[in-house]
């Protein structure tokens, strides 16, 4: 780690340097986001020699391959808001597909509604919970809905979380024994968005194809995930009803890729929709579960509890396990298979 650390800054920008090569460097890939100087991505490594694959390249945003549809700019919309506070309401068109709050939240102060509806708006907004996702969503499954590019509130509205990308700088290191893990070098409260799972968008068939081409199919399955939140073989929407794509983070990702897994995770994915004609191409957004102290891994369920009902009584057939991933959380609950 130490000689690929100094290889870096005593050698890059240097006239002599090749271009190929530090096109393939990953502080310079890091170093080249905007968001570098106030939230800086870093590599550690205090337990071995190892360093990331040569070959692997940060991405500031998911890369959708040749192949992928995307609908043309005549199908795009955004909101007629008159101001960002009214993108908090049902009047607000990106919210349509939000239901309401049942309640008024006991966390949130009692504002004068201006004669607008029902609030949708899935974050808090004032407070010392301002711009965290809301209990009611953060229990739950369900998608979250903001405004976009195409909207005509700015880019301060209050319902332009995600949009606005990564919350905290990220420190990737080195485990004893799980390869490559994150953590973050400040607190991240519960309900705090942490940053997005990136990579090359790829059809179904070319996701199945890359299993199979793969050494161990089962580690391929660590990288890939589907965009499939919305999918719906009865959907009017053709893009819905097609077979989802899948998001292939192996060789090309944000410092995300390199979270590991958890049966008791701090974070939980989220299916982030901006506008609605990019349902089949959702982000998939990262929150925390529960506050996390600086300096704790992070972690998320790579199956969301997918197998708790099956194997928490033991019920996994023998025959059946020596066909699985075996887990290395070592959670109190663990599941003690991924897949």
């Amino acid at each position: 780690m130490e000689a690929a650390t100094t290889h870096h800054f005593f050698h890059h920008g240097k006239p002599d340097t090749d271009p190929l090569e530090a096109a393939k460097c990953h502080w310079c890939q890091l170093r080249s986001f905007k968001t570098h100087k106030k939230l800086p991505i870093s590599i550690v490594n205090e337990e071995d020699e190892e360093v990331l694959n040569p070959d692997f390249k940060f991405i500031d945003h998911s890369i959708p391959a040749s192949d992928i549809p995307i609908a043309p700019a005549s199908f795009r919309t955004g909101c007629n808001c008159r101001d960002d506070e009214d993108c908090m309401y049902s009047s607000c068109e990106c919210l349509d597909e939000m239901a309401p709050d049942s309640d008024e939240d006991p966390d949130e102060p009692v504002v004068p509604s201006r004669g607008r509806k029902k609030q949708k708006f899935q974050y808090y907004y004032s407070g010392s919970k301002a711009g965290l996702l809301k209990s009611r969503i953060l229990d739950s499954r369900e998608p979250i809905y903001e405004c976009h590019n195409g909207c005509n509130c700015s880019k301060n509205c209050p319902n332009r979380v995600v949009e606005r990308g990564r919350t905290v700088p990220l420190q990737i290191f080195r485990t004893e024994d799980r390869g490559w893990g994150v953590k973050c070098p400040v607190d991240i409260k519960k309900g705090q968005f942490v940053d997005r799972y990136l990579g090359e968008i790829i059809t179904s068939e070319e996701a199945n194809r890359r299993r199979a081409e793969s050494t161990i199919s089962d580690k391929k399955d660590v990288y890939l995930f589907a965009l499939d939140k919305f999918s719906d073989p009865e959907s009017p929407d053709p893009l819905l009803r097609m077979q989802p794509l899948e998001v292939d983070g192996e060789w090309m990702s944000g410092p995300t890729r390199f979270i590991n897994h958890s049966c008791e995770p701090n974070m939980r994915i989220f299916a982030r929709v901006g506008d609605p004609v990019d349902k089949h191409i959702h982000d998939l957004a990262l929150f925390a579960i529960r506050d996390i102290k600086v300096g704790e891994e992070l972690t998320f369920d790579y199956v969301d509890g997918g197998l708790a009902e099956e194997d928490a009584g033991g019920l996994v057939p023998e025959d059946k396990k020596k066909d699985m991933t075996p887990c290395l959380c070592e959670a109190d609950k663990c599941r003690g298979f991924l897949w």
